[in-house]
């Protein structure tokens, strides 16, 4: 029985653009046991997908924390006995992980930081989508995959009863068809202004929606601060009060998705609900724009200064923040009409 081990240690968004590598692996070798080292913040999404069998947490940033355990978690890596390791995340951790662990087909980017710890490096093409990029790796493995594979999360029973009981406790139940903005970002320039999500938030009550605001415990004041400007018993907050695998199940039940280029907007990809993404500081040639069919991206176009980053900042450069300012609140409400009808 063949084994391969996945790494991906980066963000929520990063790991659910990671699916794709694992589901077609999967797909092409089905007998084959698909492991992932992952991080406690993105766990739940790899434990509960049936192209995963183990997962293996790296609290890369608490517990395991420095060589001490960097070394415990190569231990349970070299007890995998994997064959190949792919290795889509770019830091010389998750390269110098695969290597202490003994696994003897490392594969990962001419880009990583620890390239010279790999034993087979595909080049990075920054004009394709991060699952284009992420599939590439399988090429080694003699897997040259064409189609468009999306990824795909799997909510459990505790979930949707989870938001069941959110949307109960929310008073949901008029029959209205439910929109979700999720106004938050780690980076404060990928953020579109708040008096405009606010806005938004009213036009979707005119059009006869319910709004749930959707994010971590981090957005919870924004979204608060969202909902009582619009002022309405049909806003509710989830930020804070679902998981990801339940706030992918809220969203899923979202005739649409509102987003900064942030996590929530995979999750939309991911439930295949149309999401309408807003592009600040960053731009969608990146390669993490929402890969699904059924989605619109807004940005302002022309600006000289943008991208200002790869990640996004926390203000911006030349303090005048015209990629979000320039972007209105019809621009956002007409896009999701044309994409919703």
């Amino acid at each position: 029985m063949k084994r391969y081990l996945v790494i991906q240690t980066a963000f929520i968004g990063d790991a659910i653009l990671t699916l794709p590598l694992i589901q077609v692996l999967k797909k092409v070798e089905p007998e084959a046991l698909v492991d992932a080292v992952v991080i406690p913040r993105t766990s739940e999404l790899f434990s509960t997908h049936p192209a995963v069998d183990r997962v293996i947490v790296f609290d890369k940033r608490g517990g395991d924390r420095g060589i001490s355990g960097l070394w415990r978690i190569a231990r349970s890596v070299g007890e995998g006995r994997y064959e190949a390791a792919l290795v889509p995340h770019r830091s010389l951790r998750s390269a110098f992980l695969a290597r202490i662990g003994r696994v003897p087909v490392r594969i990962g980017f001419d880009r990583s930081a620890g390239w010279f710890l790999l034993t087979e490096t595909i080049r990075y093409q920054p004009s394709w989508h991060e699952v284009e990029r992420n599939l590439s790796l399988l090429g080694p493995l003699g897997i040259q995959w064409k189609d468009k594979e999306l990824p795909t999360l799997f909510p459990g029973s505790i979930d949707v009863e989870k938001v069941d009981e959110f949307l109960a406790k929310s008073k949901f139940s008029d029959g209205a068809a439910l929109a979700g903005i999720a106004p938050g970002s780690v980076w404060k320039t990928k953020r579109w202004l708040e008096d405009r999500y606010t806005e938004l938030t009213k036009n979707l009550l005119a059009e006869g929606f319910s709004v749930a605001l959707i994010g971590g415990r981090e957005d919870g004041r924004l979204c608060q601060e969202i909902k009582a400007g619009a002022a309405s018993p049909r806003v509710a907050v989830a930020a804070g009060e679902l998981s990801l695998l339940q706030s992918a199940e809220l969203i899923r039940r979202c005739r649409v998705l509102v987003s900064n280029d942030s996590a929530p907007m995979h999750l939309a990809v991911a439930m295949r609900t149309p999401v309408v993404a807003i592009f600040g500081a960053t731009v969608p040639e990146f390669g993490f724009a929402p890969y699904g069919n059924n989605s619109a991206i807004l940005g302002t176009k022309g600006l000289p200064c943008r991208p200002c980053s790869v990640h996004g900042g926390q203000r911006c450069p030349i303090k005048t923040f015209d990629c979000m300012v320039n972007i209105s609140t019809e621009d956002v409400s007409n896009k999701v009409r044309e994409l919703i009808g």
